[in-house]
Parts: structure tokens; C-alpha cells; sequence
């Protein structure tokens, strides 16, 4: 089968969607299948090219088999909604426009959050006669609404019967939660077109491993209990919840040696950074994003990894993608995501839940994880036995299968003016 996968983060950008996207195509390239990714150019998040890459119209590489075409795109930090929407537009128009480049593709998938992927993957999907799979990452526009980066308005509700449009015209939605499938249902998308393929972890790089003696002298966290928070620092983590938590904790001196890390970058890290100065913490370390390669080792440094969204129903629905990471590595989870995320970490004994926003309660279980290193030992001993369930090798077979079913049926090819 040759596969068009339309995303606009891809390696050597580190987050979630990118990471996702790269192991299951190379899993598909493994399983014997051709797969062409149309990507833009490396700069997430922080809207500067990464190095040695150039934005321009057109330009071809090869990684692990897979092919993959990055086109220009508008270039912005991610934070300012109204440059983002210009980026993201600039992105659905550029990967519409290279698709037909692409020779005879069995299949268009286009990926989320943001729906303007899977515009242009129900567009190619249209143009080229071929069935359109829409990966269900995040309930958008509904999540910005969530975190209140806006309020109900014109603009919102257009993009909502966007979203109804998009649904209904997919051959196949894969969502990453049973909750958003749940959701889709009770809004009346067809039920039987709907799987899911929960994000996972590639246990051949994240594994349990020992800390580094000198990563540690050079953060200077020797010695220390720490705790770290990885992955995007945005409006939807609330940040601040950790700072006040590791202020709780500064102001007991038998907890002193509790220490925070954070790592990654995103539209809140300067704020996040500043609020730390400003409560005058020590006990706080910030480091900016680490390379793909490097990663497990900075993973290896916790004792406790911390997991964290906004207290929203929304967020209920969400399962963060980290937290399957930390699981391969082994690492006990604090997991301040309710809903289906908490579900698991309750079900597999892999870590301890707390209150979303609730930083008393946060540093509570901080103190427990701190003064019980048999229940931490149980915890990882727990999280490293299920993690193969959530072997991303695994789940890209699995929707691979889905994949090729799909792609034996004749495209939905309703008008588009069906609204």
C-alpha cells in the first residue's frame, strides 16, 4: 500500500504528533508498505528554523525509508493565535498543493490537533479519489475554548461546523482516547468508523537506564529527589500549580531536597520561568528542549515524572503521551490529569494521582513519593510490566490493519458542498 501522511510536526521536532507520526510510518515502511510524509520545515516551538534545514517551496529526504516531502510554510512561535491560524493555513495550502506530486497514493492520512490538516487530507482525499483518515489527537476547536485562549464567538462556531464536516466525511477516524470517541458518538458521528489507537512508547529507546553522574553535577541535582515535568509549557499545563508546589515544599526544611525540573519549551515557558524568579525558588530548574537522541537520559534523572493539564471537563478525554514514556523508562507517575489518563495510571498501579491545579495536593504526594522508596520501586516495577501493552510497535500494526481495510473500500466521495 503507499500511504500520504499529511502532519505538520515531524522529526527532528520532538513533540507528541511528530513522534507519533515517525514510529508508526517506520513500522508501515518495516511492514513492506511505501509511505511519503508532506511536513513543512522543522521550528516547533519556538517559530526559528532548526539547523541546517531551509524554508523553502520544495525539498526531499529520506529517513528509515520513509519519504518525505517539506514544503514552506509561515513561520511562527507558537504562541498569538491569529499568526498561528496564518501558519497553519499556510501549511493546508502547501500540502494540498504537493499532493499531486505524490504518485498514486492508496491513501490520504491527515492528522490533529489543528483541523486545517485534516482539511487538506479531506481535500487531497477528494482530489485524488482515495479514502481520507482523519487521526483524532485533540478535540478542536473545543480545546482552545478549554484553556480560554478564546471565547465563543463567529470565528468558533465556523470551525466547529468544520469539525462536524470533517467527521462526516472521513472514510476512517483513529482517535488516541476512548473518550473522544465517546464524544464523537454522543454528537452523532457514525460509531462503526471509529477506532482507536492510544498513543504509545518505542521501548527500544525509552527503557529504564541508570542516571548520569555528570548530567546530574550539571544541573546540579545530585544527591536530590527530583521531580520533572517534560514536554510543552502552554496555556493548557498550568505551570503555575508545580511552582506553587515546590514553594510548599521549599518552606519545609525536610523537604528541601525535593527539586523540580523542567524541560521543553512552548507559548508559557518565559511567563513560567519568570513566576519561578519571582517567588524566589531554588529548588527549580529549567532546561530548554532536548534533542530526540537525548532525551531517556534526561528521563533517567526522575525519581517522579509529573503530569499535568488544566482542571477542565475537556481534559478529562486526554491521555498526554508522556505518561506512556515514563512507564517505559520506568519512572513513577504524578499524574494530574483526570478522566481516562488518571484511569490508567490507577489500573496499571503506576504512579499516584492528584487534583488537577491542586498544588497542596501535589506536594503531598511529592512527600510521600520522597519518603517511601519501596512504594517508588513498586511503582516502576508496575509501570515497566505494562508498558508493552503500549508498545508503539504494537499499536502501529494495529492501525496499519485498519489502514488497509479501509483502503479496500471506495472512498467517501460525498460533495463538498454537503454541510
Amino acid at each position: 500500500m503507499n500511504i500520504l501522511f499529511l502532519t505538520d510536526n515531524f522529526p527532528p521536532e520532538v513533540n507528541a504528533p511528530a513522534s507519533r507520526t515517525f514510529e508508526h510510518c517506520r513500522e508501515w515502511v518495516k511492514a513492506g508498505h511505501r509511505v511519503t510524509v508532506i511536513t513543512g520545515v522543522p521550528n516547533f516551538p519556538t517559530g526559528r528554523v532548526y539547523p541546517g534545514y531551509v524554508n523553502r517551496p520544495w525539498q526531499i529526504e529520506w529517513t528509515t525509508g520513509i519519504r518525505v516531502i517539506r514544503v514552506w510554510t509561515y513561520i511562527t512561535a507558537n504562541q498569538g493565535f491569529d499568526r498561528r491560524i496564518i501558519d497553519y493555513t499556510s501549511y493546508m495550502l502547501a500540502a494540498i498543493g504537493a499532493a499531486p506530486f505524490v504518485r498514486r497514493p492508496d491513501i490520504v492520512v491527515a492528522t490533529s490537533p489543528l483541523l486545517f490538516t485534516a482539511m487538506a487530507g479531506c481535500a487531497v482525499g477528494w482530489m485524488k479519489r482515495i479514502p481520507f483518515v482523519f487521526e483524532l489527537r485533540d478535540i478542536w476547536p473545543e480545546s482552545i475554548k478549554a484553556v480560554g485562549a478564546m471565547g465563543d464567538s463567529a470565528v468558533i462556531r465556523f470551525f466547529e461546523r468544520v469539525e462536524m464536516f470533517l467527521y462526516r466525511r472521513a472514510d476512517l477516524i483513529v482517535s488516541v482516547t476512548h473518550s473522544f470517541k465517546k464524544r464523537l458518538v454522543e454528537r452523532g458521528v457514525e460509531a462503526a468508523k471509529i477506532h482507536v489507537v492510544t498513543n504509545g512508547v518505542d521501548l527500544s529507546r525509552f527503557h529504564p537506564m541508570a542516571k548520569d553522574p555528570e548530567l546530574e553535577r550539571r544541573l546540579g541535582i545530585t544527591g536530590k529527589f527530583v521531580a520533572g515535568y517534560i514536554g510543552t509549557h502552554g496555556m493548557a499545563h498550568s505551570l503555575g500549580t508545580l511552582l506553587q508546589a515546590a514553594a510548599i515544599l521549599n518552606r519545609n526544611g525536610n523537604e528541601a531536597s525535593v527539586h523540580l525540573l523542567f524541560i521543553g519549551a512552548g507559548a508559557e515557558k518565559e511567563n513560567v520561568v519568570a513566576q519561578a524568579r519571582s517567588m524566589g525558588l531554588n529548588n527549580v530548574t529549567f532546561v530548554p528542549p532536548v534533542p530526540k537522541e537525548e532525551i531517556a537520559r534526561y528521563w533517567a534523572l526522575l525519581d517522579a515524572a509529573i503530569i499535568h493539564l488544566r482542571r477542565t471537563e475537556l481534559f478529562e478525554t486526554v491521555i498526554p503521551s508522556k505518561l506512556f514514556e515514563a512507564m517505559g523508562m520506568g519512572v513513577p507517575v504524578l499524574m494530574g490529569v483526570a478522566g481516562e489518563a488518571a484511569g490508567i495510571v490507577e489500573a496499571e498501579k503506576a504512579g499516584l494521582c492528584f487534583t488537577p491545579e491542586d498544588a497542596e495536593m501535589l506536594a503531598e504526594k511529592l512527600r510521600v513519593l520522597k519518603n517511601d522508596p519501596s512504594l517508588r520501586s513498586q511503582l516502576a516495577a508496575n509501570a515497566i510490566a505494562a508498558a508493552p501493552k503500549y508498545s508503539r510497535t504494537k499499536l502501529a500494526a494495529r492501525m496499519l490493519t485498519l489502514l488497509e481495510k479501509t483502503g479496500t473500500h471506495p472512498p467517501n466521495q460525498r460533495a463538498f458542498s454537503e454541510s
